[in-house]
């Protein structure tokens, strides 16, 4: 590769600083994987300390040169969260990433579940963003980044909880994108589509064991419930990261307040 070509895919962002919520496994990682790769420092985020210390040294084995971080935090639970807030350094890019998932009937959701998906699905954004955000603004540089959904455009009906909380974290991000008028800061959203990430691939492998198929039988079953998909296939993980550390970068610096897709064509509408 000529010196040229590695100038022009330089996304301008080492010596960056990142917090990605939720990233020891699935997209959370990939994106941390992705910075990381690009020269920023990543600080890691899981539900334990085992789990972030194992993601730690990955990310810097995988990617030396950074001391990569960790901090854990349970962002269902107010202690953890205020703890989190209390000791987080300032950022220049902050991905919201941690969110809860899962199927349920509307009528079998009760108002605890319904809170505990919008504690960690919006409310994580709205405190981090909120700790994180004014000194973007203060520093004259940063980025906001919030991983939401197709479904929180197309909510299903057997997630309704989980579509409303990703349609709340698209607003909330076109929100704060206005408080960074005439600044370098810029806050976006990323909507994801199907992604094979580790909690899928896991609930796919116990399908397939339960029904004696093959895995790659019954994701080709499950993509093939969804007509609309353009790839036919789950995305991967790095697929999404790679969206959102462009829109990390210093190249990106003409979108804002923008929910972009990486959903494999799901989504039928032109914009």
């Amino acid at each position: 590769m000529r010196q040229s070509e590695r100038e022009q895919m330089d996304l301008e962002l080492r010596g960056k600083t990142a917090f990605v919520s939720g990233s020891t496994q699935g997209i959370g990682f990939a994106i941390a994987s992705a910075l990381a790769a690009e020269g920023v420092r990543v600080i890691v985020n899981g539900r334990s300390a085992e789990r972030v210390g194992d993601a730690v040294e990955r990310l810097r084995a995988a990617h030396p040169g950074a001391d990569h971080a960790g901090v854990a935090a349970d962002f269902s639970r107010p202690e953890d969260v205020a703890r989190l807030l209390d000791a987080l350094e300032p950022v220049d890019i902050l991905v919201n990433n941690v969110g809860l998932f899962g199927l349920a009937q509307f009528d079998a959701i009760p108002d605890e579940e319904w809170a505990r998906y919008l504690d960690v699905n919006l409310m994580s954004g709205v405190r981090l963003s909120r700790r994180l955000l004014p000194g973007m603004l203060e520093r004259g540089w940063g980025r906001v980044l919030f991983i939401s959904s197709e479904s929180g455009v197309n909510v299903p009906a057997d997630m309704v909880h989980y579509g409303v909380t990703k349609a709340a974290m698209i607003a909330l991000g076109n929100g704060l994108a206005k408080l960074t008028r005439g600044t370098a800061v810029t806050v976006n959203t990323v909507l994801g589509g199907p992604t094979y990430s580790d909690g899928v691939a896991a609930t796919v492998e116990s399908i397939a064991s339960m029904k004696s198929a093959p895995v790659e039988a019954i994701k080709a079953a499950i993509i093939g419930e969804n007509a609309t998909t353009l790839l036919e296939r789950f995305l991967e993980p790095a697929e999404v990261a790679h969206l959102v550390a462009y829109l990390a970068s210093p190249r990106a610096s003409a979108t804002n307040g923008a929910a972009i897709r990486a959903d494999g064509g799901v989504l039928t509408s032109m914009l």
